[in-house]
């Protein structure tokens, strides 16, 4: 899997454009979903997504091919959704979220979607920065050493905003969490 993923990047490399569609079947979804995690903008999540394929495909000489291509990738894709965030605020029906994010089935309870919206709303009142520091951690598996390389910023940061990213989540899911019981 990891050797077709480097091919691909090598085919790249050498000006192949051919080489895009495997990087493309792969990444698709989790770039999608990552933007939009982030951005909560279902149209400008999926236009971070094209346009960061895009660019992969321009810059994709300064890839250093002995790396995962996926990392590399999704932090553009986080980078640019963090960078929508802070031009524009988003703001997401959802029942567009249920459409993208789950697998909608018949058996889902009231009070599963009722969660569902109180995650949302909680997310919603993150600062993009710490929404984009816990989909890189909790969605897309990034330690907080491999989040301070992506990002640029030491330890101490991603650490930062984690914790802050955490504190501010349990506020505001603790009625939920712990009800009073009446």
């Amino acid at each position: 899997m990891q050797d077709d993923e480097q091919a691909a990047v090598e085919q790249l490399q050498t000006g192949d454009i051919g080489g895009l569609d495997l990087l493309i079947r792969r990444y698709q979804v989790p770039a999608m979903r990552a933007a939009y995690l982030v951005c909560r903008d279902l149209a400008l999540a999926e236009d971070i997504m094209q346009a960061a394929f895009v660019r992969a495909f321009e810059r994709i000489a300064q890839f250093d091919a002995s790396r995962p291509f996926g990392p590399w990738f999704l932090r553009s894709v986080v980078n640019d959704a963090v960078q929508a965030s802070r031009r524009r605020q988003c703001s997401v029906p959802l029942d567009e979220a249920n459409e993208l994010l789950s697998n909608e089935r018949p058996e889902l309870t009231a009070e599963a979607d009722e969660l569902r919206a109180v995650i949302w709303a909680a997310l919603d009142e993150l600062q993009p920065q710490q929404r984009a520091a816990i989909v890189l951690r909790y969605y897309l598996g990034f330690s907080e050493s491999e989040m301070a390389a992506e990002l640029g910023c030491t330890s101490g940061t991603v650490k930062s905003r984690l914790h802050r990213a955490r504190h501010h989540l349990r506020c505001l899911l603790a009625p939920w969490l712990y009800p009073v019981e009446e």
